[in-house]
């Protein structure tokens, strides 16, 4: 009976998970008719892939960026590139995990 129950509750799983795209592409049209909205409205999946595959990845090349950057920094001041490595090993992976929208594949914010 436990075989039973384990085995259909699998099974209502991945048939609720597989459906999950099919009702995202519904709910995520563009109303609003801006473009801008348009080209940042990504989809569900991509939505789930960036929060639990890239953020944390992105989290942690930030945490190892600054530990690389504090590590350099002799070097990089010797050589007057500071700002540059700075920018490369920490503030950008900042930027991409978080200053941009959950799917979305441009950082920052939206600068009129």
């Amino acid at each position: 009976m436990k075989l039973f129950r384990s085995t259909a509750a699998a099974l209502a799983l991945t048939t609720g998970l597989l459906a999950l795209p099919a009702h995202a592409d519904v709910a995520q049209q563009n109303t609003s008719g801006d473009p801008l909205y348009t080209a940042n409205a990504p989809k569900a999946y991509s939505m789930i892939g960036d929060l639990l595959i890239a953020r944390p990845l992105l989290i942690t090349a930030t945490a190892i960026g600054a530990v690389a950057f504090v590590v350099s920094l002799p070097f990089t001041a010797a050589g007057g590139n500071i700002g540059e490595a700075g920018k490369s090993l920490v503030v950008e992976p900042g930027m991409a995990a978080f200053v941009r929208c959950l799917g979305c594949t441009t950082s920052g914010y939206r600068k009129d």
